[in-house]
């Protein structure tokens, strides 16, 4: 047991397999620990997030390896049953690696009875456990780019169904109609941690009947912003609503998502007098237009992005960064490509009239989750202001946005996979300046330098990633996880980028260069020697 370090409010939990993994998971479950924020388990991990400023990291490791030795609980939850054609195009291949039939990888199969043990890569993908270990198959060497929704895999000693078109490296032996994820279900995930699992040979049963999940009924969300609301005229690279997140949602393989610089949100939200978690629009590299209906106080924060506005009157006006600014009903607000920073944040007093998705206004890019982004034509309204709200006078950003022409330092904390790579790899990693190229995103930014070389060449079991982990794929490029980053990983992580960068690592533009600056040196805990 390790204890491996992630960042000042987070910890890496290593224990010998996944059956020692899920009985830590249990016992913190029946004994919380005052201060723990969040647990996610994975297949020999827990990735714990504690409030440092109610218990240390030094108490926390001690309380956690205390509830350490305990039993697994016995599986309890429903079980669902998975109706399968095995036609898998790897079907074959996976019998002879396995010295088997197909007959006897679709029997072998069909005969366990599974247990969904974590969740992650995509929403509503569980790791279901407890196969036959004679079907224990490792990854594709060459993962797929396109995976359908639908398709049955096995990956070393797990099963495990897509629930959407995606990139994967399993071995995928069938399809399934279920549907393993639908917004619109209460839980949107069939299958949830504790799940009890059954495949079915459709082929041979053949009246098996596939139900339609069931949907939840919403009510229609009835129009409150009096005739108050902006029009959206032109945007350039997609413009989406964010909010704080939606926390908690990690048992459906669900991230937080949420602003990617949350410091220039909550400016945002406070300069208009909303409350800081009032859904705002995120706009990446300006190109933005809209018209005013009614009247309203507008905020831009962020990315420094000019601002103009064309009156009916025929008065074209620059407007402020970072104050409220009154709008007349017909203005025309234009945001230019900014000078500095990737993402400008626009609030408007009362907030944008958008329905939530699973608790939460944010758009998270790589689960496909949250409210559409905004296109030529679209008409958001804007609720009242909430009473006795004021706005705020000007107020400094949290830090200067970074442009192309500077190298940006980011503080970062070594760890929880630094051991995995020589010593000249984590020298070259602090050392040189990394490029941002462009195929950055939201999910996070990749970079471009002298690779990094492993020493530990094994498969490294799927576990938690936090924003801002620097994973290293095969390629040795490390890619500065953002928002959007998947809830699991199986890459080894060298370093996390400390809390107080979080924000700047996000406005950070393609053609930047980056550097780290380790602010602590990568020391695992052992239980052994400390603790009974």
């Amino acid at each position: 047991m390790r204890f491996l370090p992630v960042r000042d409010d987070s910890i890496l939990v290593e224990l010998a397999d996944l059956g020692e993994a899920l009985a830590l998971f249990d016992a913190l479950d029946t004994n919380p620990v005052d201060g723990i924020r969040e647990i996610i388990p994975a297949a020999r991990t827990l990735l714990i997030a504690f409030d440092p400023g109610v218990i240390s990291n030094e108490a926390l490791t001690d309380a956690v390896a205390a509830l350490a030795g305990g039993q697994r609980k016995a599986a309890s939850g429903p079980l669902v049953e998975i109706p399968v054609r095995y036609d898998g195009e790897d079907l074959g291949e996976v019998a002879g690696v396995l010295g088997l039939s197909v007959a006897d990888v679709i029997r072998l199969h069909g005969e366990s009875e599974y247990v969904a043990a974590f969740t992650g890569f995509a929403p509503g993908f569980a790791y279901l456990s407890g196969g036959d270990p004679r079907l224990n198959v490792p990854r594709r060497k060459s993962p797929r780019t396109r995976v359908p929704a639908g398709a049955v895999g096995l990956a070393g000693e797990f099963s495990g169904v897509y629930p959407k078109t995606s990139p994967g490296g399993w071995q995928l032996i069938g399809t399934t109609p279920l549907a393993m994820f639908d917004i619109d279900r209460t839980p949107a995930a069939l299958l949830q941690p504790g799940s009890r699992v059954r495949f079915r040979d459709m082929s041979a049963d053949k009246a098996y009947e596939v139900s339609a999940p069931a949907k939840t009924a919403t009510a229609p969300v009835a129009a409150s912003y009096s005739n108050c609301a902006i029009e959206v005229l032109a945007v350039g690279l997609p413009v989406l609503f964010q909010d704080l997140g939606r926390a908690g949602q990690a048992n459906q393989g669900i991230s937080v998502s949420g602003a990617v610089d949350r410091s220039s949100f909550k400016a945002a939200n406070r300069l208009v007098g909303n409350p800081v978690g009032t859904p705002a629009l995120e706009i990446s590299l300006g190109g933005f237009r809209f018209r005013m209906r009614g009247r309203g106080v507008m905020a831009v924060t962020g990315a420094l992005a000019p601002i103009t506005i064309a009156t009916t009157a025929g008065k074209k006006l620059t407007a402020a960064h970072g104050e409220a600014i009154a709008l007349d009903d017909g203005d025309i607000v234009s945001l230019g490509q900014p000078t500095a920073g990737m993402r400008s944040y626009l609030a408007l007093r009362g907030g944008f009239d958008v329905t939530p998705v699973l608790g939460s206004a944010a758009t998270d890019t790589l689960a496909q989750i949250g409210p559409a982004a905004l296109g030529a034509g679209a008409v958001i309204g804007i609720h009242p202001p909430v009473l006795g709200s004021t706005v705020a006078a000007p107020e400094l950003p949290a830090f200067d946005m970074p442009d192309t022409v500077e190298t940006v330092v980011l503080d970062v904390v070594m760890g929880p996979r630094t051991d995995w790579f020589t010593q000249s790899a984590v020298e070259n990693f602090l050392s040189q300046e990394w490029s941002v190229t462009p195929q950055s995103s939201r999910v996070g930014i990749r970079l471009s330098g002298e690779a990094l070389e492993r020493q530990n060449h094994a498969e490294l079991p799927s576990e938690a990633t936090v924003r801002g982990a620097l994973q290293v794929p095969a390629s040795g490029q490390p890619v500065l996880f953002l928002a959007d980053h998947p809830l699991t990983g199986g890459y080894p992580v060298v370093a996390n980028v400390a809390r107080h960068h979080l924000d700047l690592a996000g406005q950070i533009p393609v053609g930047a260069k980056i550097r780290f600056n380790a602010i602590s040196a990568f020391a695992p805990r052992s239980i052994l020697g400390k603790y009974p």
